[in-house]
């Protein structure tokens, strides 16, 4: 278990300000990324990421692998 209560969370700058499908991510101490839905308001799942599998999905987003 990750102890997430001290992180701090930052919104996707494509974030529209209506409660639109956005996420927010956390910058973990030993290098790894949380990534969690804002429509959850912090009490839904939080998505882990190592420095890798982080660095494998922003290459994935930057490219259109998920468009």
């Amino acid at each position: 278990m990750t102890d997430l209560a001290g992180v701090t969370w930052r919104t996707s700058s494509y974030t529209n300000g209506n409660g639109g499908a956005c996420v927010e991510v956390a910058d973990l101490p030993d290098g790894r990324r949380a990534v969690r839905d804002t429509k959850d308001f912090g009490t839904g799942p939080i998505l882990l990421f190592g420095p890798e599998e982080w660095r494998a999905f922003v290459a994935g987003v930057k490219s259109g692998d998920f468009a």
